[in-house]
């Protein structure tokens, strides 16, 4: 389930793209420096690089409760916020199981 703290009554992927967000925000100092929305291109950017990934990677995992394969980790599914979060969407429509 999805940790929706403070997220009041946005959609399910509205909310995701916030939790995103605010991770980014806080994790990667290059977000910080610009505004950042849902379509900006985090890997072309600049603002995560392949170390990044991997720790997005860990929270997406802990905070939406999906495993997340080597087949998946591709760019067009970390491209942006808005990306990830129809990433997320997907993955806990195909599994209503939790990680074990």
């Amino acid at each position: 389930m999805v940790q929706s703290e403070g997220f009041g009554n946005m959609s399910g992927i509205e909310a995701r793209k916030r939790q995103i967000q605010q991770f980014i925000a806080k994790k990667f100092p290059a977000a910080r420096k610009r505004r950042i929305d849902d379509a900006t291109p985090l890997l072309e950017a600049g603002i995560v690089d392949s170390l990044g990934v991997l720790e997005l990677v860990t929270f997406l995992e802990s905070s939406f409760l999906i495993k997340i394969t080597d087949e998946e980790l591709t760019p067009e599914n970390f491209a942006s916020i808005a990306n990830m979060a129809s990433f997320i969407d997907q993955k806990q429509t195909q599994s209503t199981s939790p990680i074990s």
